[in-house]
């Protein structure tokens, strides 16, 4: 125990997160019962906005990334990886930004994209491994944002299927669950996004003005028939990639804890547990995704490999991607695995190396907590209730599969909760546990470098609000309170809350 009190790496494992612990929370059986007393006391919320809170810089634990602060400010691994996980990180990261080519190809091992697909590479959609972005115009970059496709349950076996959440979605009969706008030579796209917005004058309370995009997305160019009339559409950009591994490690029992479906204190916030159902295996809690549909990061990775790249996994062995029966020229195209190398294109020891990247990005460390402005905009964030959802901290499980996940004090202001964000935002489109109204609470570590790492300041799903004011002024629902109470506020309490933000 004496070395977890030593200055430096060894002494975060003894912290904790936020206290989302209350007289009924059931018991973290990975704790002793001494740390467990331990952990309640560190992690019960801060009523001093003085000064910052003990090691509140250090967002992600002894892994935050303490380098200076540039483009590659989300791409560094973390900061208590061994050498032989910096070694397993950087090949990892090598096949993150592989450029994967169509088959059949003379380069080895790295042909099978597609036939239909958004990207040729991971880093394509998340550059630099932060956030995508909505395309300015008709001819900008579109590869970090693309359109999720379902249709409503036609039959009582779809239904029951749905409920048992055997499946979380009835794709689309044509074009699957996700439009995929390019393809390999002789295979045709499935169509093109297209993008209109309305803008929206917000009146602030001193008087101020604030204006809100409200987007409109179509499809043209459909090449293989007609949308089903009922198909439900949802846009996507692609999330930051930091600190993945962290949010994988914390204990189920810190999110079960702030699920209050009924909304039983009566404070307005009912956040729900997304529910993910794999076969062979128990439901797990969903932690990944917009809608939280994905449970741990290689799921998600190989959920990413099949609708992005159209790329076969051990996970998802399907070697033409999402190609539909309607799509015939896509089933008949060749396909990637090399059987020297297993027996999809993407073999297992690729997918975990991957998985291990995504897990390893580390967080960077907290800017200008100490600052009397940033100080003044948390006490607001914490007041006004954004913290209800926004859980600032927690500590991760002891027994984490990683040694460098384990027992880490971070501060991803999330409850990895699904919540009702109101008409505004919603895309009507259910996804497993996950209503049409409904979104996981995005993390919000490193969200202050986003213009740096990205080049841009679009936030949301879909990249509709063009900085951070306008991403608060977008919450409904259950969030319509604390959005009210920014609208009132004055500039100097805005401008507050903002610089607190943009610390993160």
């Amino acid at each position: 125990m004496a070395r977890d009190f030593l200055v430096g790496v060894a002494l975060f494992p003894f912290l904790v997160g936020l206290a989302v612990a209350q007289e009924h929370h059931p018991e973290r059986h990975d704790l002793s019962a001494a740390e467990r007393e331990r952990v309640q006391s560190v992690t019960r919320p801060t009523s001093d906005f003085s000064k910052p809170e003990k090691f509140e810089n250090m967002q992600g634990g002894a892994g935050t990334s303490r380098k200076l602060v540039s483009r590659d400010a989300f791409s560094h691994f973390s900061a208590n990886l061994d050498f032989a996980d910096q070694e397993k990180f950087n090949l990892g990261n090598g096949f993150f930004e592989k450029l994967w080519v169509s088959s059949p190809s003379s380069t080895f091992a790295s042909d099978g994209l597609g036939p239909l697909f958004n990207a040729r590479a991971c880093q394509s959609c998340h550059l630099k491994d932060g956030r995508g972005h909505a395309p300015a115009n008709e001819v900008d970059d579109r590869v970090s944002m693309f359109l999720r496709l379902s249709v409503p349950p036609q039959t009582e076996e779809e239904k029951a299927k749905l409920a048992t959440g055997e499946l979380q979605v009835i794709e689309e009969p044509t074009y699957g669950r996700q439009l995929q706008d390019l393809a390999v030579p002789g295979v045709p796209a499935e169509g093109q996004m297209q993008i209109s917005y309305e803008e929206n004058e917000v009146k602030l309370g001193d008087g101020e003005s604030a204006y809100l995009r409200t987007p409109t997305y179509t499809i043209t160019d459909l090449n293989y028939g007609p949308l089903d009339p009922d198909v439900m559409i949802s846009p996507r950009v692609a999330p930051q990639m930091i600190g993945l591994g962290l949010l994988e490690a914390i204990h189920p029992t810190d999110i079960l804890a702030q699920a209050d479906p009924n909304d039983v204190d009566g404070d307005g916030i009912s956040g729900r547990v997304s529910w993910v159902y794999y076969p062979g295996y128990d439901k797990q809690i969903g932690r990944f995704g917009h809608k939280a549909s994905h449970a741990t990061v290689r799921a998600q990775s190989a959920g990413a490999f099949a609708g992005d790249l159209g790329l076969s996994t051990p996970d998802v062995p399907k070697h033409w991607g999402e190609c539909t029966d309607f799509q015939m020229a896509c089933l008949a195209a060749a396909h990637g695995v090399q059987q020297s190398q297993g027996d999809t294109e993407v073999p297992d020891p690729i997918l975990e190396l991957v998985t291990f990247y995504a897990q390893n990005l580390a967080v960077p460390m907290r800017r200008d907590a100490d600052d009397p402005e940033v100080l003044r905009g948390k006490e607001l964030f914490y007041n006004i209730g954004c913290a209800s959802c926004h859980t600032p901290k927690y500590v991760t499980r002891r027994d984490a599969p990683h040694k460098a996940q384990q027992f880490q004090l971070i501060w991803p202001y999330t409850d990895l909760l699904l919540h009702d964000m109101g008409d505004g935002l919603a895309d009507n489109r259910p996804v497993g546990s996950a209503s049409g109204r409904e979104w996981r609470t995005p993390p919000l570590w490193g969200i202050g470098l986003t213009e740096t790492v990205s080049g841009h300041t679009q936030f949301l799903h879909d990249g509709r609000a063009r900085n951070l004011l306008e991403a608060i002024l977008w919450h409904g629902g259950e969030a319509q309170a604390s959005r009210d109470q920014v609208v009132a506020m004055n500039k100097l309490d805005r401008s507050s809350l903002l610089s607190f933000l943009n610390s993160l």
